[in-house]
């Protein structure tokens, strides 16, 4: 269970700057419970290849979150921020985003049982797996799909959505993949219980939460602007904002910001 950012821009920006200064602190004390690792995924141009880091330190004590943040690192990018789901480990292996060649991927949410997720894996999707989050196997799976699509983005995004929705419909498949092309936001997380209890474990009352954290957990949010999109995940109450449809999914183009709506999800 994490935090989301993903921009799509016409320049180099950093991540401060995509949010503000005062947002983009009210961002990063999320890991007040968000504190498992962070990471970043950008292109430096467009049609680059894709560049990540990421640390299993709580970002808000790691120097190098500080430095990137303020770096105007490409026109495109993703920001996770990892609350481990219990039992998985903090170790920089189970830290997102997951990468592979030019893509990237972070995952907010929980898919279980994670044998059975792993099992809809070819044997040659389960050696690359490097750690033991379900999060991870979720990755492979969209890469997966995009491999037997073809390298159809969109189909195999598709594809693996409709497995996912099919075998784990209590599941949050909240994600951010970023590839050569397209940023794809999927927002689908209907029948998932809010971790409200858990949190109420941290904090001595619901007004005490961060933004939405009580109430829509799984929410995400997007703006267009003149120059740029962006989605994030709650947290952030703050005006300009627009809640993303439910059980949805689109993809970003990355050189004309278009968005468009993938094929609905069969959800019942």
């Amino acid at each position: 269970m994490c935090r989301l950012l993903g921009y799509v821009t016409t320049r180099p920006t950093s991540i401060v700057d995509v949010l503000g200064h005062d947002d983009f602190e009210t961002f990063t004390a999320l890991t007040e419970v968000h504190g498992d690792g962070w990471g970043m995924a950008w292109h430096r141009a467009l049609g680059g290849d894709t560049e990540a880091v990421s640390s299993a330190l709580n970002a808000s004590l790691d120097p190098q979150y500080t430095a990137l943040s303020e770096q105007e690192l490409g026109c495109c990018g993703l920001v996770h921020l990892r609350w481990a789901t219990g039992g998985l480990p903090v170790s920089p292996e189970n830290t997102h985003p997951f990468t592979d060649d030019a893509y990237a991927f972070a995952h907010n949410g929980h898919i279980s049982p994670i044998s059975h997720l792993e099992s809809q894996l070819s044997t040659a999707s389960q050696d690359k797996l490097i750690g033991d989050t379900d999060s991870e196997r979720y990755f492979r799976l969209v890469m997966q799909c995009i491999d037997e699509a073809a390298g159809d983005e969109a189909e195999g995004v598709t594809r693996a959505l409709e497995i996912l929705v099919r075998e784990f419909p209590n599941s949050s498949l909240n994600a951010l993949l970023l590839t050569p092309s397209k940023l794809f936001a999927i927002h689908i997380n209907s029948r998932v219980d809010s971790p409200v209890e858990s949190l109420r474990e941290l904090f001595e009352s619901d007004e005490a939460m961060p933004a939405s954290h009580a109430t829509e957990y799984y929410a995400m949010n997007y703006r267009i602007t003149v120059d740029a999109v962006h989605v994030i995940s709650s947290g952030l109450d703050a005006e300009g904002w627009t809640p993303v449809p439910e059980d949805s999914a689109v993809m970003i183009d990355l050189a004309t910001r278009e968005v468009t709506r993938l094929h609905p999800v069969p959800l019942s």
